[in-house]
């Protein structure tokens, strides 16, 4: 299985190409398979929104030392303020990931209008240090997030670049030149840029770290595609070779049968015994073909209502004559009238096999008990027997085709009634394993109380009258 999964590993490594977590770019922008960039543009939406009200507010509140906003000033913010929501609009209602061209050209056009805005404003408050400046920061941070090093570097000295324009711009209308503002507007451009290379070395440690997590989902993934495919191959060997072996030893004595009879020297008494060991193990054959066609190709349930104590009852009473010859009593107990929506024929033979199952484990004086109850449409029927416990080994081996204690038992019994089982919806397992005390349980779904079918019936016939 190991050599399985390595070849089929190296196979899949010339599968779908997949960044490489030992070598991931850093120069690259912070894209990728698991990477959200409609998440990452609406979060800068969403900032700048924020940022442009905090400003407004800010103004308003000191306007003492800024100056009462002017309706311009106030227009302007309003106007920015309508096309980022009709942005993050827009954002919100694509259907499809946004890609990275349309990411870029979004990036774009905010990076540009912050510029503009935040040079607008400034002119229009007249400011030395107009505090629109810190607008200059939101298009550092974006261009760190979605281009390489180069344009973010031209992103920070085009920021840098517009604080002391706008100081160039300022004195030479107001002069003289102030060198403390200059000291400050050159403490304001470290700043931001300091916050512009840190947020690109931070976008490129998570870009690497959303590389490595892709690449681990998706070799997960790769993975368990190849165990489940392993499983079934070890499945279908396990099957086949219990095939072989439940075949081979009946042929083998059939042939050896047929020979001796066909021996001159075997008399007529031995050769009549070897005619009829062959159409015993001939007969064997037939019923280990008749089981395994029922296991690997289960037919679908016809399902009818069926009472369900009716259902038990038909049980016991086959049950019954057979467990008579071993002395086993037999009973059964149904909790409420209901309807099993289910077909009784499949069912039958599923519980009829519990019962045999649990016969042969009781060999001599013991009893074989029934129980039936339904609760929210699921019908619950425990096969309880007073039989030693299953063994570890056997227990997690029952419901193994082709598995078997019995010398001459098929192995298939509990693997059709399992079968049966969850083609109804339901399941079988061993739900008590003591000494004494052994109870197979199984379900089947889509069940009905008689008294909900006889109010219905009773509300359909009303009606017709």
């Amino acid at each position: 299985m190991q050599s399985g999964l390595r070849n089929a590993y190296n196979g899949h490594k010339n599968g779908p190409a997949m960044p490489k977590t030992d070598a991931v770019d850093v120069s690259q922008p912070v894209t990728g398979p698991g990477y959200d960039l409609r998440r990452q543009q609406t979060l800068f939406s969403v900032l700048t929104l924020f940022v442009l009200a905090m400003l407004l507010l800010l103004h308003m509140a000191f306007a003492v030392v800024l100056g009462e906003p002017s309706i311009l000033v106030i227009a302007v913010l309003g106007l920015s303020f309508a096309l980022r929501l009709v942005e993050l609009g827009w954002l919100q209602t694509r259907t499809e990931p946004l890609s990275e061209f349309s990411a870029r050209m979004d990036g774009l056009m905010s990076i540009a209008s912050i510029f503009g805005l935040a040079f607008l404003l400034a002119w229009l408050t007249n400011r030395n240090h107009s505090p629109y400046q810190v607008l200059l920061i939101l298009p550092v941070l974006q261009a760190a997030c979605l281009f390489r090093l180069v344009p973010t570097i031209l992103t920070i000295m085009a920021a840098d670049g517009a604080v002391f324009l706008w100081l160039h711009h300022y004195f030479a209308l107001h002069p003289p030149p102030d060198p403390d503002e200059y000291l400050e507007g050159g403490m304001f451009a470290v700043v931001v840029a300091l916050a512009g290379v840190l947020m690109w070395v931070l976008m490129r440690i998570l870009r690497a770290r959303q590389s490595a997590l892709d690449r681990t989902l998706f070799d997960l993934h790769s993975t368990r595609e190849l165990l489940v495919q392993e499983e079934k191959l070890a499945a279908v060997g396990r099957l086949a070779s219990g095939i072989a072996h439940e075949i081979r030893n009946p042929v083998a004595m059939i042939t050896s049968a047929l020979a001796t009879a066909a021996d001159e020297l075997t008399d007529a008494k031995e050769r009549d015994e070897m005619f009829s060991i062959a159409n015993r193990q001939a007969k064997r054959l037939e019923t280990l073909t008749t089981e395994f066609l029922s296991y690997a190709r289960p037919s679908t349930p016809r399902r009818s209502g069926v009472a369900v104590d009716d259902l038990i009852g038909a049980v016991e009473a086959v049950a019954r004559i057979r467990a008579e010859e071993c002395g086993i009593r037999v009973g059964s107990q149904v909790e409420s009238r209901s309807i099993a929506h289910i077909d009784a024929s499949q069912v039958e033979g599923a519980l009829l096999n519990l019962a045999l199952n649990a016969m042969q484990a009781i060999k001599d004086q013991g009893e074989i008990h029934f129980l039936a109850e339904m609760e929210d449409g699921v019908l619950r029927v425990q096969v309880r027997n007073s039989g030693p416990a299953i063994s570890e080994p056997h227990l997690e081996r029952i419901f193994e085709p082709f598995f078997t204690t019995r010398p001459n038992g098929t192995g298939l019994g509990l693997a059709i009634a399992r079968g049966v089982a969850r083609a109804h919806g339901g399941d079988l397992w061993v739900s008590r394993n003591d000494d004494g005390d052994v109870v197979f349980t199984m379900t089947l779904t889509d069940c009905t109380p008689v008294e909900a079918e006889e109010e219905e019936a009773g509300e359909q016939d009303s009606h017709r009258r």
